[in-house]
């Protein structure tokens, strides 16, 4: 299976495209960790900054997708797929390899149960391509 160079080109502008919402994302922790935490607690603080983080990366995909252009259904789905694959490597990657957190540590972070909503974060990573695209009347 060889892969075109538009569909391609497609991949390499939303993985620059996921690059930005990554930064917001960093910004987003540091914004937890320095003031809600502090003010909240970690559980509130969790999940605040779970939903924070979904409705920006809503909201940077509805300003950012036009880039990318009219595609098809299947390519918004495809970008999605590889936003939330990105986000996994960069948090198993950076977080064992950089932090130094265990693999049971890094696994947390998609537990419920303590607040923490960063699975709510990658379905809404995983959904917002398409839905912005659905929004902007760019899926062919």
């Amino acid at each position: 299976m060889t892969i075109t160079p538009p569909v391609f080109a497609l991949f390499l502008k939303a993985t620059a495209l996921w690059m930005l919402i990554l930064l917001a994302a960093i910004g987003n922790g540091v914004l937890r960790q320095q003031l809600l935490e502090p003010a909240l607690g970690r559980t509130l603080a969790l999940s605040l900054s779970g939903v924070l983080l979904s409705l920006i990366i809503f909201g940077l995909s509805w300003l950012l997708v036009p880039i990318l252009g009219r595609v098809t259904n299947h390519s918004w789905y495809g970008v999605g797929l590889l936003w939330v694959a990105l986000t996994l490597m960069f948090e198993y990657l950076f977080g064992y390899y950089l932090a130094g957190h265990s693999l049971q540590t890094i696994h947390g972070t998609l537990d419920l149960t303590d607040g923490n909503l960063f699975l709510l974060a990658l379905l809404v990573a995983g959904a917002s391509p398409r839905l912005a695209a659905g929004l902007h009347g760019l899926v062919d």
